[in-house]
């Protein structure tokens, strides 16, 4: 089964030469515009089967980028900030410790984000196809959050395999509104990826707290749209160009019982110096609106969790 979608890409045209293009976390703006092309897009539901193996496309993440699983949380409200830091994190660690292949040393989870297509929510399903973080920035992520060893332990974790991974799920109903879209990693080219910066409003570091979740905020509407006054980059991205080849999926209707991994960086994938063949590197992914969605459908709400994993190997 396929449905089809516009899918907003990185505008090459907008893109200065020798300038580094930027956008906002809370969607306020971006340096570049958007661009977009009509793509098919296959339900994975056609191709996962609960017994598929090792190597099947949607089922191992080293694939394609993706894998899609059946897997009930006891966390069901996602009101409580604790509640999602604490027991639900626990529920993803426990699930990528059950799923992931290789003998996993390590996970560190350092962020959440829940979405609602929602005037009223400060994060917004996301329109643009993207990256979580560059190769740059998952090395930034590791440095940043792994806080309880020496220089030279985190150096000891940096010389092993290691892997970026979001876990995202629908929360409350069904994800038919606005549904997420993944792409096969196979599918694209490295000039396709383009490192973007992403900033973040300024919070109030009095405290010392440099953690920003649970801090979203819609954008302040006094201040210039295209001004980066009251903002700092905390993190880089990739943009994505037009790639005629890009090959889409997505889980039709999928549900709060089930959860799917993107993988934003992998030390070992193909291509990489140390890579090993066959290993994904990465899978853009986005928010598209599919065609066939139902009128009235309630808009829809998800979180995903951003893990380090880190392996004995």
């Amino acid at each position: 089964m396929t449905t089809t979608g516009e899918f907003n890409y990185l505008d090459p045209t907008s893109i200065k030469p020798g300038v580094k293009p930027w956008t906002k976390v809370d969607g306020a703006y971006a340096s570049f515009t958007l661009c977009g092309e009509q793509r098919t897009v296959t339900n994975l539901r056609d191709h996962v089967k609960p017994d598929s193996p090792p190597g099947h496309l949607g089922s191992d993440i080293d694939v394609a980028g993706f894998a899609f699983y059946h897997s009930p949380a006891n966390e069901k409200d996602f009101t409580s900030d604790a509640a999602v830091r604490g027991p639900y994190y626990a529920e993803v660690e426990a699930l990528l410790r059950a799923k992931l292949p290789g003998r996993i040393a390590r996970i560190e989870i350092f962020d959440h984000t829940i979405r609602k297509r929602d005037p009223s929510s400060p994060r917004q399903p996301v329109m643009q196809v993207h990256v979580d973080q560059t190769p740059a920035a998952a090395v930034a992520r590791v440095r940043r959050h792994v806080t309880d060893l020496p220089p030279e332990g985190v150096d000891a974790l940096l010389a092993k395999r290691y892997q970026l991974i979001n876990i995202w799920r629908p929360i409350r109903r069904p994800a038919t509104d606005y549904p997420l879209a993944v792409v096969d990693w196979r599918s694209t080219a490295p000039e396709d990826l383009v490192p973007l910066d992403l900033l973040y409003p300024v919070q109030d570091r009095a405290d010392g707290d440099d953690d920003d979740r649970g801090k979203e905020r819609l954008p302040d509407p006094t201040k210039k749209r295209e001004s980066t006054e009251g903002y700092e980059a905390k993190g880089e991205t990739y943009g994505v160009l037009p790639g005629e080849g890009h090959r889409f999926y997505y889980v039709k209707d999928m549900t709060p019982d089930e959860a799917i991994f993107i993988k934003c960086f992998d030390s070992w994938a193909e291509g990489k110096p140390g890579g090993k063949q066959g290993i994904a590197a990465l899978s853009p992914h986005t928010a598209f609106q599919d065609p066939a969605t139902p009128e009235g459908t309630k808009g829809r709400e998800s979180i995903e969790v951003r893990a380090l994993v880190f392996y004995d190997d």
